[in-house]
């Protein structure tokens, strides 16, 4: 559980988030210690050997049922999902152009993807995206080569790195943001404010 604690630690997030985040051992160790033992693990640890099995309903679906990346799938939710495509993306050079998804597709994506009698399902999957889009935003929406860096894991490792190296990372969403935004601007959608200067992520700031 402190890996987990200390991995969110490492990402920026701050103690209470960080303690918060102690739920994914409470939630997901059973699932996986079921590829190895009927028994709960005491130390509630995650065995990443079949994680693949602590997989909730009313997902995404890019992963599959054994733990594989469906990266058809992920494109489509892009396609589907990206208002910033106007809805058509025959206009659009898809290749050229980086999807994104903001704080509106992602409730639609959500309410898309939950299906019946699945509370705990919606509820995982909500706190997913919550705290994806608390990691990862720049502008106020989600980057498709960010996200897609989620799904392969290497983004973590990435801003670890860029925390210890560079003195920090010029993406996210924190309570300075927050505070900040209601105090200076009167909105917490910090991007929307045009003539706000860009404030670098510094080592010392907490999401």
């Amino acid at each position: 559980m402190t890996q987990i604690y200390h991995g969110f630690r490492d990402l920026g997030f701050g103690v209470l988030f960080s303690l918060g985040g102690l739920l994914i051992s409470l939630f997901f160790s059973y699932p996986t210690t079921l590829g190895h033992s009927w028994l709960p693990d005491p130390l509630f640890r995650i065995y990443t050997s079949s994680i693949h099995k602590a997989k909730h309903g009313s997902d995404s679906g890019v992963y599959s049922s054994e733990g594989n990346l469906r990266l058809p799938l992920f494109d489509e939710m892009f396609e589907k999902m990206d208002t910033s495509l106007g809805g058509n993306t025959s206009v659009v050079d898809t290749n050229a152009h980086e999807g994104s998804l903001g704080v509106g597709d992602l409730f639609r994506l959500h309410a898309k993807n939950r299906v019946a009698a699945d509370p705990a399902g919606w509820s995982f999957a909500a706190m997913e995206w919550w705290t994806t889009w608390l990691l990862l935003q720049r502008e106020g929406r989600i980057w498709e080569k960010d996200l897609r860096a989620v799904y392969d894991g290497s983004l973590f490792w990435r801003i670890r790195d860029e925390r210890k190296k560079n003195g920090g990372v010029t993406q996210g969403y924190g309570w300075q943001d927050w505070i900040g935004g209601l105090w200076n601007n009167g909105t917490w959608k910090t991007w929307e404010v045009k003539d706000e200067p860009k404030v670098k992520l510094e080592m010392g700031r907490e999401l």
